[in-house]
């Protein structure tokens, strides 16, 4: 697919993964409108690569709307990508024997989860209604898991059942969203040098690097946004997860 001249819209586009998404996709020449609860950041982010921003929570289904809406605007949507997320640490049962509590458990599902088919369920809506391309593509949907799907840690109980989930919903929405030329790729990334990971001491930072296959470092989010880009140009992948990962397999904690 052809990126100049086209339009996107990146969740959790002020800071991180997301962040590293829009400028790998503006430097592509595609319109992106980076929605994120943070408006400062995602103002500041659109200002930076000359797009457009929209303030917003990915669970209300209005909000999603309205994002995708306005990267709609002039019918060149091509591409929606889901980085908006978070993490929760939680035992089943913790250390004095009492169980998991289901508020957490349900805000990272309603996160992470529904805010992920909020957005791809309208913006595929949005996408289906522009002219076909070569091979009759219409454009693509690129989500966010974890290698904690696959690898889940002690205490990520939430946050794996809600990567897991994304995983889940690849195939059947690629499957569902073949007949109008859309498709739907899954990343999954492994340890990446976001603000998340920014919040721990350094010497954490380093062990957690070391512990990469090969390179011995934590990801840079632009390769994040490198793939994003790859993934839009080649049409023939479609209903599949990569990891993003260095090749690393977490161990249980």
């Amino acid at each position: 697919m052809e990126l100049e001249g086209t339009s996107a819209l990146v969740t959790g586009g002020a800071s991180g993964l997301g962040a590293a998404t829009v400028r790998a996709l503006s430097a592509e020449g595609v319109r992106v409108t980076v929605f994120d609860l943070n408006e400062d950041g995602a103002r500041s982010v659109a200002e930076e690569v000359g797009g457009d921003y929209v303030a917003g929570d990915v669970t209300d289904p209005e909000h999603c709307q309205r994002a995708v809406d306005q990267a709609a605007a002039g019918g060149k949507l091509r591409l929606a990508v889901n980085c908006a997320g978070t993490g929760w640490i939680g035992r089943v049962i913790d250390r004095q024997g009492n169980p998991h509590e289901l508020a957490p458990f349900e805000h990272i599902q309603r996160l992470n989860v529904i805010g992920t088919f909020n957005v791809m369920t309208r913006a595929a809506a949005a996408i289906a209604r522009t002219e076909p391309l070569e091979d009759a593509e219409r454009g693509v949907v690129v989500n966010t898991a974890s290698v904690a799907a696959f690898d889940g840690q002690v205490g990520q109980l939430a946050y794996s059942a809600s990567k897991g989930a994304i995983v889940g919903m690849t195939l059947p929405a690629a499957r569902d969203l073949s007949v109008v030329g859309i498709r739907v790729v899954t990343i999954a990334p492994g340890l990446f040098d976001t603000p998340l990971l920014g919040l721990i001491p350094e010497e954490q930072r380093r062990v957690l690097g070391e512990s990469v296959l090969f390179p011995k470092r934590l990801g840079d989010p632009a390769r994040y946004g490198q793939l994003v880009v790859h993934i839009a140009r080649n049409n023939y992948l479609n209903g599949e997860v990569i990891r993003l990962d260095g090749g690393i397999r977490m161990p249980p904690k």
